[in-house]
């Protein structure tokens, strides 16, 4: 859950306690991982809904982003397929995927079809920006239903996502004083090579100290889980940043919409999230 945005300025920018736009990003990032944390302690049916909604919400912020860009991938399919899946994975966890894939490229090939017998030209493109965009958002986002509800997933859910806020608030941190070293100039300016250190070291250091609190609670979780969380999550999840960043530079469009203040919208904060979620599931399987 991607809490700050492209921080990685050089030293002459503003610091962090004059940066108005940092402080309202963190505000919003302190509204919004309350809410999280209520739905994910409710879980059952009031998760399900909950992830439903981002990530529905997520999906048609895609679906803009393309059709501004003058492309149309089909946004029935998006929303459809999207929250679909979200509720295949309460329902029967990864049993029957296959089938939802399936049904997503029978149904998108037929839509699409359509649309180039209606005249559009570039139906062959909305095709794979619309499966794409179902599986980017539906398939690896629904990993958070994985997650919450695996054996005392409350704690990993609180673990898992936490460790996004944490990493990018120290990139954001060590990138506005030391950010001299740039990643990827063309796709993300702002983010530099130390920024992206220290959101690695206060991500692993900020899991292992996650961890060690939901001890407390239950005995499952270890400082160590969190600390390999940390650090893994820290390392590649940052790409799902780099990945919206490439789709939003190529429109020229700065955020997916302006539904959360300082943050954009709900795609722009769950970029990360989406690889930190799959990425998650996978290392609390082989870890726990």
């Amino acid at each position: 859950m991607d809490s700050v945005k492209d921080g990685l300025a050089n030293a002459k920018t503003p610091t962090i306690s004059t940066d108005k736009s940092f402080r309202i990003r963190l505000l919003v990032a302190n509204i919004f991982v309350p809410i999280t944390a209520f739905f994910a302690i409710q879980g059952g049916i009031a998760f399900v809904l909950f992830v439903s909604v981002v990530l529905g919400v997520a999906a048609w912020e895609f679906w803009r982003i393309f059709q501004k860009g003058g492309y149309a991938p089909s946004l029935t399919v998006l929303l459809v397929f999207t929250i679909s899946s979200v509720i295949m994975r309460y329902s029967w966890g990864l049993q029957f995927f296959e089938i939802w894939v399936g049904g997503l490229l029978v149904i998108s090939l037929f839509m699409h079809v359509l649309q180039q017998q209606r005249g559009n030209d570039k139906a062959a493109s909305n095709l794979a920006l619309t499966v794409f965009g179902a599986l980017f958002l539906g398939f690896l986002g629904s990993y958070a239903i994985s997650i919450r509800f695996l054996e005392q997933g409350l704690y990993w859910v609180m673990l898992v996502f936490p460790i996004i806020s944490l990493a990018d608030t120290g990139a954001y941190i060590f990138g506005r004083p030391f950010g001299k070293h740039k990643m990827l100039t063309v796709v993300s300016p702002k983010k530099s090579w130390e920024g992206y250190i220290g959101g690695i070291i206060i991500g692993g250091l900020g899991g292992w100290g996650l961890a060690a609190l939901w001890h407390i609670a239950s005995s499952a979780v270890l400082p160590i889980h969190g600390l390999i969380l940390g650090l893994a999550i820290s390392i590649v999840a940052p790409l799902g940043d780099f990945g919206e960043s490439m789709i939003k530079r190529q429109f020229d469009i700065k955020d997916s919409s302006n539904l959360l203040p300082g943050h954009g919208g709900f795609f722009d904060r769950i970029d990360s999230s989406l690889l930190a979620a799959i990425l998650g599931y996978y290392l609390i399987l082989l870890i726990r």
